[in-house]
């Protein structure tokens, strides 16, 4: 966990903005997640919600836009700045994710248990 808020300071991001771009990004639908949508994802407080797609929307990260159908709810879309630092930090990742797999390969086969995790 520490590595991964490392290196989205690195990336000039605060860990919150870094989930929420993930948030953003791995949503399924279409038209982008709603504030609350990501609340709940983050584990957060609407009004926490509200205030980091501020601070994202400032950045250049992501936009807030209306619900074309309901126009109570805003629904939150990358920019392609927002993006292209996604893709970035999903790159710096990406080595440290395949390690972890490897391990927890093992781990779920019977032949280790997972001593070397941590690495």
């Amino acid at each position: 966990m520490r590595w991964s808020e490392q290196a989205a300071e690195e990336a000039g991001l605060t860990p919150a903005l870094h989930q929420l771009l993930l948030v953003v990004r791995g949503h399924g639908g279409k038209r982008g997640p709603t504030i609350g949508e990501a609340a709940r994802e983050l584990g957060i407080r609407h009004h926490s919600a509200v205030e980091l797609a501020q601070r994202a929307e400032a950045a250049g990260l992501l936009l807030r836009e209306r619900d074309l159908v309901d126009h109570r709810l805003i629904r939150l879309k990358l920019t392609s700045v927002g993006r292209a630092r996604l893709e970035s930090l999903t790159r710096a990742h990406l080595p440290r994710i395949r390690g972890l797999a490897a391990v927890l390969d093992r781990v779920i086969e019977g032949g280790d248990q997972g001593d070397d995790f941590a690495t």
